[in-house]
């Protein structure tokens, strides 16, 4: 099996979020989940509709990190979108 679909298979068949959580330390280090974290922020934040430049000026990086993000939003059927959309729904 690949490792890619190795891990693919690892992360959906973990259900408990304390296992989760300890799975996500033991892999990576605290720097890594932190920009996990950051990733996910910033497409929260594109998604509420803040603009690239004052998200940049917020998290002080610079605007090609958030572009990724933007293209992953406005794209056909993104995944990522319509997580955030069904988030939005249920708050």
């Amino acid at each position: 099996m690949e490792t890619k679909e190795e891990l693919i298979k690892i992360f959906t068949e973990i259900t408990d979020r304390r296992e989760m959580d300890t799975f996500l330390r033991e892999m990576f280090t605290a720097k890594e989940i932190a920009d996990i974290e950051l990733r996910w922020q910033l497409l929260k934040e594109l998604h509420e509709g803040k603009t690239q430049r004052s998200i940049a000026a917020r998290h002080r990086m610079s605007l090609c990190k958030i572009t990724r993000g933007s293209k992953v939003l406005k794209a056909e059927n993104s995944l990522v979108k319509k997580i955030l959309d069904k988030m939005k729904e249920v708050q």
